[in-house]
């Protein structure tokens, strides 16, 4: 009799969301190895088309709760749903804030065990009243799984004793390098960013240091691949610093563009910091992605970026803010590349889901 577990996540494909990622491929490994898997999520669109054809090509059961106006009526439907489903199962997964809130509130009702997932910003709230929900929470969870351990950090202070680190991972298959094209990319060297155009993504912090780049490298060029959220803001502010011929905003791409705007690129650059609110890089998955294909990393220090790169083997750790600093891991990546992108991908291989399934599935047996 397959075990049955049912995964409550704030997103899921084919919407983009690190988070959505992490929960399809978490459901996808579990069904791989013989678990009876459902997900309970939330329709991002507004007509829900694009949900309905990608819910009938997984193998396992995506249960969508449409978009409702006002919200109160969605969360209402999800707590709903939420009810009916977790009678069905055993194992209970919540991963994102809102699935935080909802299935602890069950365990005043239900006696299942369930397992939290955190990411990062969903404890990490400026607002004193939202973190302390979180906080009590967190405490009703059987298991609580941290996804870096600067994720873990931001909850040590609750001393809970059930607290696991397991790393985020990729999906190897999805980034084979031969099958990837080589498109032509303007720059010289050619630094790229994948994510949402957001102040805690960083790009802002990558063109206010651009002017001092070109000094030593005039042909650089910057490519920023995601939504493009706050790019009219970024782009005025490039303007101003005369730079705005030196970026490039790609948009959201097919995940096949992506990979050949990656594949064309030098190196990986994720400067994020942390906003007012509170949000914060927990991890950075689209840095093993870049990895995989043997593309060194420059990333934050001061968040879960620092879990995501090893220093001085697959990138180089920086103060985000540091011109100084930028440069010189720019020239210490240029001055050894081969070495570097031969550890990215060693860097990478070490962070697979064929591997981090087996860690998963340790926790839900006992």
């Amino acid at each position: 009799m397959k075990k049955k577990i049912l995964i409550v996540t704030s997103e899921f494909p084919p919407q983009p969301g690190g988070i959505g990622n992490h929960g399809f491929q978490l459901a996808n490994h579990l069904h791989k190895n013989n678990y009876a898997v459902s997900v309970l999520t939330d329709n991002r669109s507004k007509n829900g088309k694009e949900e309905k054809i990608f819910d009938k090509a997984v193998p396992f059961s995506v249960y969508r709760i449409p978009i409702k106006s006002p919200r109160f009526f969605m969360y209402l439907n999800r707590l709903l749903a939420l009810f009916k489903l977790i009678k069905k199962n055993e194992v209970i997964i919540a991963s994102g804030k809102f699935s935080l809130w909802i299935v602890a509130f069950t365990t005043f009702f239900y006696s299942k065990k369930t397992i939290a997932i955190v990411h990062g910003s969903e404890v990490n709230f400026s607002n004193k009243f939202l973190k302390q929900s979180i906080h009590f929470s967190l405490k009703r969870f059987s298991t609580i799984i941290a996804v870096s351990n600067f994720t873990k950090s931001l909850i040590a202070h609750l001393n809970l004793s059930n607290i696991v680190v397991i790393e985020n991972a990729i999906n190897q298959e999805d980034w084979n390098k031969d099958a990837i094209n080589n498109i032509p990319l303007r720059g010289n060297p050619k630094l790229i960013t994948v994510g949402n155009v957001t102040n805690r993504k960083g790009q802002l912090n990558v063109i206010k240091q651009i002017p001092y780049l070109i000094k030593k490298y005039p042909d650089l060029h910057y490519h920023c691949v995601g939504i493009p959220t706050q790019k009219n803001e970024f782009l005025n502010q490039a303007k101003a610093l005369k730079v705005a011929d030196k970026i490039t905003f790609h948009g959201a791409v097919s995940q096949k563009k992506l990979k050949e705007i990656l594949n064309s690129s030098d190196i990986f650059v994720m400067l994020s910091s942390a906003t007012e609110q509170g949000d914060v890089e927990g991890f950075g998955i689209a840095i093993l992605e870049a990895n995989m294909l043997g593309i060194p990393a420059i990333g934050a220090k001061g968040c879960g970026i620092e879990d995501a790169i090893k220093n001085n083997f697959s990138g180089v750790l920086i103060t985000a803010s540091n011109k100084n600093e930028f440069e010189t891991a720019i020239d210490t990546i240029l001055q050894d590349y081969n070495s570097f992108k031969n550890n990215s991908i060693a860097w990478a291989k070490k962070h697979t889901w064929d591997q981090t399934i087996k860690k998963y599935i340790q926790l839900i047996a006992h």
